[in-house]
């Protein structure tokens, strides 16, 4: 039995969630707001942050599994079909580099700009959103939609012939901001064109159907056709 412990508008929890989509494993979903500390979750994470994965196994003994990258990587090993790190060396070696662009500089330039500003601040009663923050992250966003649309031009997927973990992990990071509108789409019809693809999968259909109390996504967030 699976729990996975995240945040509606968390990309490294959303990672996960499609991970073990794509895997076809059940799981439950418990909301945690993090910056509450609540001792259980601590003791779970002492870095007190989601994604945590909690795997209570047939013995009743538990296994907690904690940081998006190091659960994909641990759910790659212990269920491998389907396969989301595959190929030659340097193919999985291309699959870690797209991982990391995302997860490190897609976030920093980008999701922390729009998601943190817009969302997270109003949650943790930080004050108004920083408009300095705000430009940048508009400004940041296409010079990645700009990067994708490069790579998909020469590649069926983005790392190469077959979807990866690094589409997982870009769908991850661009559905929190599509969530809030903040994707210009029609200016990017290759990287539209690949999203439209990963919407239609599966493991991104309960992902697409949350909904934040409160803050109601753009019409054409859930649909296939944008």
């Amino acid at each position: 039995m699976w729990t996975l412990y995240h945040l509606w508008l968390c990309p490294f929890s959303r990672k996960v969630r499609i991970a073990l989509g794509e895997k076809k494993l059940n799981y439950d979903l418990v909301v945690e707001k993090s910056w509450e500390r609540r001792e259980a979750f601590l003791a779970l994470n002492p870095a007190g942050e989601v994604p945590v994965l909690l795997e209570i196994t047939d013995e009743g003994s538990n296994n907690v599994f904690a940081d998006s990258n190091a659960i994909c990587e641990y759910l790659e090993d212990e269920h491998p079909e389907p396969p989301l790190i595959a190929g030659s060396a340097s193919e999985r070696a291309e699959i870690r580099r797209l991982i990391a662009w995302f997860d490190l500089k897609f976030h920093r330039e980008v999701t922390k700009n729009l998601v943190d500003e817009k969302i997270n601040k109003r949650f943790l009663g930080l004050g108004a959103p920083s408009s300095m923050a705000i430009r940048a992250g508009h400004s940041n966003i296409t010079t990645h939609l700009s990067y994708i649309e490069y790579l998909m031009t020469r590649r069926n997927w983005l790392a190469g012939k077959q979807f990866s973990l690094a589409d997982v992990s870009a769908a991850a990071h661009l559905s929190c901001l599509d969530y809030i509108n903040d994707v210009p789409w029609e200016d990017y019809p290759e990287a539209k064109s690949w999203y439209s693809r990963l919407k239609s999968r599966p493991s991104l259909r309960s992902l697409l159907a949350d909904r934040i109390p409160g803050v109601p996504p753009p019409k054409h967030y859930a649909n296939l056709d944008f």
